[in-house]
């Protein structure tokens, strides 16, 4: 699933916006991928080492438990990150990007907490990327003289993340049918 952002046709007024922004953004997006590629690896090597727990689960097993959480958590990192690849490929312009990506930057911090212990150096990569986002959203409203409303962008971002994680529970809850995934999770 890649969701691609022409940066060449964003309205730039003068060059000051060419320079500074779009060659940030073009790394940015370029960083995004190759995120999700290799969680999309990862993801693809642990569900294959999980397939005997859709016969064999046992729910007192800790093991069980922390395969099939961490690949709930690897489901949501990616899910995640397709949302924040949808919302840059709706980037047209310049004044388009305080509208667009204020609300990835907390998403993008989340995945990357998730991340800390489990994939330490896709975690740095979210960090980074967090970095240059907000430099963008920041200097673009600057340049289009746009306000924030943090509050707002934060209500967006809570409900997408409780969108995606009845998604992710949803896909995990029907690849593992013998699990009771609410039980396992609230004990």
């Amino acid at each position: 699933m890649s969701v691609k952002c022409d940066v060449s046709t964003l309205d730039c007024a003068n060059i000051s916006h060419s320079v500074t922004l779009v060659p940030r953004l073009k790394y940015s997006i370029n960083l995004l991928d190759d995120i999700v590629k290799i969680l999309k690896k990862k993801r693809h090597n642990l569900k294959k080492s999980n397939r005997f727990l859709v016969d064999d689960f046992d729910e007192t097993d800790n093991s069980h438990l922390r395969a099939i959480e961490l690949e709930r958590i690897l489901a949501f990192s990616l899910e995640i990150l397709f949302q924040i690849k949808k919302r840059t490929g709706r980037i047209s312009g310049v004044s388009s990007i305080p509208e667009v990506l204020p609300t990835t930057i907390p998403l993008i911090r989340t995945v990357s907490a998730q991340l800390f212990d489990i994939i330490p150096n896709c975690s740095q990569k979210l960090s980074e990327l967090s970095v240059h986002l907000g430099s963008i959203v920041l200097d673009s409203a600057v340049l289009t003289k746009a306000r924030f409303d943090f509050s707002q962008s934060n209500e967006e971002s809570s409900s997408l993340l409780d969108k995606v994680k009845l998604i992710v529970d949803s896909k995990i809850s029907k690849q593992y049918p013998n699990l009771d995934f609410f039980k396992a999770y609230n004990t």
